[in-house]
C-alpha cells in the first residue's frame, strides 16, 4: 500500500498521498486537496511547493550537491565543454561524438541572424539595457522561424534550439556594440562557441580580438555553472508560460525578463557595486561585517548565503579557483579580487555567519571574473542568460513532452467584501 499523509482539519480527516522522488525527496501530493476538502495550501514565495516532476537537474543545498542529469557540476566544470553540456540537459545524456559533431555543426551553421533583425538594433535607443534588447530580440527572431515554432517534430526542435543557444551570442554581442555605437560584428564560422562571442564583443573593424585561451576556458566555465538550477525565478517562468502552449522562443524571452530582476540574475552586479564602494571608499572590513550583522543597519553582505544552499555552493568553491588561476595570470592584480577574498574570510571566520550558514554563493566571484574578462558590468547578466538557455530549453521541452497542463496557481483573497457601484455624483470626496 502506497504511504499516505493524514490531514485533519474541522474534525475530518483526509489521507493525501506521498511521492517519493529518486534522490530521496519526498513530497505530500496535494493536486486534489481542494476538490476533496475545500482548503488550499499557502506557500508565499512557492519556498515548500514542488511545482512539477523533473529530471533536469537535482540540487541537495544541504549538502552543497548540484548535479545536471545525474552528473555531479564539478565533474562537468573539469571535463565538459557548453555545448556539450547543452545537449546534456536537453537530451539527458551525454552525446555520442557523433551527434556532438552534428550538434556543433549546428551551431557553426546557424550562428548568423537574418539581416533584417539587425535593423532592429537601430530602433533601441543607446541606453537601453542589453537584457531589454535580448528579450526582444529573441522573440523576434521567431518572426523569421515561423516554421520552427510549432515544433512539430523532433528534427524541427533540435534545428531550433540549436538555433537559438547559438544566436543568443550573435545577439548578446550585437546589443552590447549597439548601446556603445560601434560597427556590430559578425560571428566567425571557424571559432569555437566562447572564442565566437568574445570576438563578436570585443573586434572591430581594422582589428580582430584574439581570444586568450585563458579567457576562453572561464567564459566556458562560467556558462557551465549556470547552465541550470532546478526550479528558479527564470525557469520556472519558462514552465508556466510554456504551460499556456507558447513557442519556445517566447517562452524563453520570458526568462529572460524574469533573469533580469536584481534579486535572481543581477546579483553579482551588486557584488561588484559592492566591492567597487568598499575600495573606492577604503572601508574598513571589519567595520563593514559588524554593520551587516547589526539588526537595524541596512547594509547587506552580497554574494553570501543562497536561498536553496545551506552549505557552501559547489559552483562557488569552482569560481573562486578560477578566478585565483585567471586573475594570478594577468599583470595587474584586481584589488577587488582581493577583497573579496579578505571578506569571504572575515565572514567565514565570524560565528555570526557560521552559525546561520552563509556560505559564498556563485554571484561572490563570478562578477569580479567576468569584470577581469573586460565584460561590462550591464552585460553580466547577458552572459547569465547565454549560460541559461539550455536549462530553459529543457524545461520548455519537459513540460510540452510531458502534456502539461495549464499552470494556474490559487490565491488566499484578502480585499474588500461584496458592495455595490457608488455614481461618481454621490461619492464622498477623500
Amino acid at each position: 500500500m502506497l504511504e499516505q499523509a493524514t490531514l485533519s482539519v474541522g474534525g475530518d480527516t483526509y489521507h493525501l498521498p506521498v511521492v517519493d522522488g529518486a534522490e530521496g525527496d519526498r513530497a505530500i501530493n496535494v493536486t486534489k486537496l481542494r476538490e476533496t476538502t475545500g482548503f488550499i495550501t499557502l506557500d508565499e514565495g512557492y519556498y515548500n511547493t514542488g511545482s512539477c516532476r523533473s529530471a533536469i537537474t537535482f540540487i541537495d543545498g544541504d549538502q552543497g550537491i548540484l548535479r545536471y542529469r545525474g552528473i555531479p557540476i564539478e565533474q562537468l566544470a573539469r571535463k565538459s565543454t557548453f555545448v556539450e553540456t547543452c545537449w546534456l540537459l536537453i537530451y539527458g545524456e551525454l552525446p555520442t561524438r557523433e551527434q556532438l559533431r552534428c550538434w556543433s555543426g549546428l551551431f557553426t551553421k546557424y550562428e548568423m541572424i537574418h539581416e533584417g533583425l539587425y535593423k532592429h538594433f537601430d530602433g533601441f535607443p543607446s541606453t537601453g539595457h542589453p537584457m531589454a534588447i535580448l528579450s526582444a530580440m529573441i522573440n523576434a527572431m521567431s518572426c523569421y522561424e515561423p516554421s520552427l515554432i510549432e515544433m512539430e517534430s523532433p528534427a524541427t526542435f533540435q534545428i531550433a534550439a540549436a538555433r537559438l543557444i547559438s544566436k543568443i551570442r550573435t545577439i548578446a554581442a550585437a546589443s552590447y556594440k549597439a548601446s556603445i555605437g560601434l560597427p556590430i560584428v559578425y560571428p566567425k564560422p571557424h571559432l569555437d562557441y566562447c572564442s565566437n562571442f568574445l570576438h563578436m564583443m570585443f573586434s572591430i573593424p581594422f582589428r580582430d580580438y584574439e581570444p586568450d585561451p585563458d579567457t576562453v576556458a572561464a567564459l566556458q566555465l562560467i556558462l557551465i555553472l549556470h547552465a541550470d538550477h532546478e526550479q528558479n525565478c527564470s525557469s520556472s517562468t519558462v514552465r508556466m508560460v510554456a504551460s499556456s502552449g507558447a513557442n519556445m522562443f517566447a517562452s524563453c524571452a520570458a526568462g529572460v525578463c524574469a533573469l533580469w530582476g536584481p534579486l535572481h540574475g543581477g546579483a553579482n552586479v551588486a557584488v561588484v557595486e559592492m566591492l567597487q564602494h568598499l575600495h573606492d571608499d577604503n572601508v574598513d572590513l571589519n567595520d563593514y561585517i559588524r554593520q551587516v550583522k547589526d539588526k537595524n543597519s541596512t547594509l547587506r553582505l552580497m554574494g553570501f548565503g543562497h536561498r536553496v544552499y545551506k552549505n557552501y555552493d559547489p559552483r562557488a568553491s569552482i569560481m573562486k579557483e578560477l578566478a585565483d588561476n585567471l586573475l594570478g595570470k594577468m599583470r595587474e592584480r584586481d584589488p577587488l579580487l582581493e577583497i573579496a577574498k579578505r571578506l569571504e574570510d572575515v565572514a567565514l571566520n565570524d560565528p555570526y555567519f557560521v552559525e546561520r550558514r552563509l556560505y559564498p554563493n556563485v554571484d561572490f566571484y563570478s562578477g569580479v571574473i567576468l569584470r577581469a574578462m573586460g565584460i561590462p558590468v550591464n552585460m553580466f547578466t547577458v552572459i547569465f542568460a547565454m549560460g541559461r538557455l539550455p536549462g530553459w530549453i529543457a524545461n520548455w521541452r519537459e513540460v510540452n513532452e510531458g502534456g502539461a497542463t495549464l499552470y494556474r496557481p490559487r490565491q488566499i483573497y484578502t480585499g474588500g467584501l461584496a458592495r455595490d457601484y457608488v455614481p461618481i455624483d454621490e461619492r464622498k470626496s477623500a
